[in-house]
């Protein structure tokens, strides 16, 4: 009875969530390996703490228009195990996500979590992993250098490796990392404000499809690679669409929080073909992006113009 309960959960969940790959039947998740996307939003989520604006009055309103913090994951059903791209402030939420639409009656195994910075949005979901909640035992968190110190060197994070709930594993720029068989991941760094920590992207290789994940980065003109080339070269592209454009805070200095704006890159990738657009999807939205409005100028001028928005629930079988 329990797993046709899950079975019944995860396919609304899916179906209210996101539209699968083309192709794939929801059925045949259980065993399928799949990327998952868990959450769209900026570091604060949506609706944001402290903001009375209308903007966020919807998602306070209608839990339905919520969004969590941006983090993608790697489910394998066959083996009922994840790989997890950030732990973000709605790690327990993104949690069950996974769990609703693995086939097991057991919780799901984290395999691994891969951290791309030490800003709020991206690490803070470790704490769930400590003694006072899932009491983990020495899950994988995959880290480079600096974002390593800084998890061994300041409390609370330094008690997870202390006691254990965690084993931090060092990452290098550009070196591959082999989850299994099939699957490699490889971080590379952008530039990005590093008060803490660098800051990656990945590049997640499976047996047929690419993916390549950067929620954050400055401005792409700073990157040393070339991210028309990236595009040409990989099938699913999440990428930082923090801010719709310059105007959505008034009164703030957007030289201290860069992003490539949304228009910015829709300008640079003007002279992709429609097939090369239609792999982009934007994601880690601020609270007052517009892309968060279905009907929105926004959305259509992006959709018109061939790009989409990244789902929160959306499936990629790879």
């Amino acid at each position: 009875m329990r797993f046709l309960v899950k079975q019944l959960l995860s396919a609304s969940l899916v179906i209210f969530f996101c539209s699968c790959d083309i192709g794939k039947d929801t059925d045949q998740l259980p065993d399928q390996t799949f990327i998952y996307v868990l959450g769209v939003a900026q570091d604060g989520g949506y609706p944001q703490a402290g903001c009375l604006k209308k903007c966020c009055i919807g998602p306070k309103n209608k839990p339905e228009l919520r969004r969590w913090v941006s983090s993608i994951a790697i489910v394998d059903n066959a083996k009922n195990r994840c790989w997890i791209f950030d732990a973000t402030p709605d790690f327990r939420e993104q949690l069950q996500m996974i769990n609703d639409v693995t086939a097991s009656e057991n919780p799901v195994n984290i395999a691994g979590i891969f951290l791309t910075h030490a800003h709020v949005g991206h690490y803070t979901g470790l704490a769930h992993l400590g003694l006072e909640v899932m009491g983990a035992n020495k899950i994988p968190v995959y880290a480079m250098p600096r974002m390593m110190n800084f998890l061994t060197d300041n409390g609370p994070w330094s008690q997870l490796v202390t006691k254990k709930n965690i084993n931090v594993e060092l990452l290098q720029d550009g070196v591959i990392i082999n989850i299994n068989d099939q699957i490699k991941i490889t971080p590379f760094l952008v530039p990005h404000r590093d008060e803490y920590s660098e800051t990656v992207g990945f590049h997640i290789s499976g047996p047929n499809k690419s993916v390549l994940f950067i929620p954050d980065i400055d401005k792409w003109e700073l990157w040393q690679k070339d991210i028309v080339a990236e595009i040409e070269r990989n099938d699913y592209l999440f990428l930082d669409a923090t801010f719709f454009d310059g105007t959505e805070l008034p009164g703030r200095n957007m030289s201290q929080i860069p992003h490539p704006f949304v228009v910015e890159s829709m300008q640079l990738f003007a002279n992709l073909s429609i097939k090369e657009k239609q792999k982009i999807h934007f994601i880690h939205f601020n609270h007052t992006n517009p892309l968060y409005q279905p009907g929105s100028n926004a959305r259509k001028v992006l959709n018109n113009a061939g790009f989409q928005v990244a789902e929160q629930g959306k499936i990629i079988n790879f």
